[in-house]
């Protein structure tokens, strides 16, 4: 998590929410990277999530992600919770929670439920605080 933090630092260059996000392969090592890009490249679809599973999957050369980890510093919301079941990433770690739009245990629960083919592991709340202190700077700075 303290690698999606420092990711998710360099989306406020260009104006982004700062979301950060990483997959690890079953290895141990980093295959994707992304931070939000919406802002930056006009993208409504260019989710911290969306740019690393992208990037992975490039890598990979193949558009599934069994085995793989995603590591992002805030919850995902429905489009990117769609993501990670498409792509088939096995588990999902994230910081804070959005309370708003999240879409892997508060306002819904995609990749958990129970008429979802695809099952995710979840584990929420890693470094929260850290996390959720970088987003409430930044927008308290709007």
């Amino acid at each position: 998590m303290h690698q999606a933090l420092v990711i998710a630092q360099t989306a406020v260059r260009s104006g982004d929410v700062p979301v950060g996000a990483l997959i690890i392969n079953k290895d141990g090592v980093v295959i994707g990277k992304g931070s939000n890009e919406r802002e930056a490249n006009n993208d409504p679809t260019a989710h911290a999530e969306i740019v690393a599973i992208r990037s992975a999957a490039t890598r990979l050369q193949h558009s599934r992600l069994d085995g793989c980890t995603l590591v992002v510093t805030l919850e995902p919301c429905a489009m990117c919770a769609g993501a990670i079941a498409q792509s088939r990433i096995s588990n999902l770690i994230f910081g804070a929670w959005d309370e708003k739009a999240g879409a892997a245990g508060s306002v819904w629960d995609v990749l958990r439920d129970p008429r979802s083919i695809f099952k995710v592991e979840v584990t929420a709340g890693v470094l929260e605080k850290e996390c959720a202190a970088l987003l409430k700077d930044f927008f308290s700075d709007k």
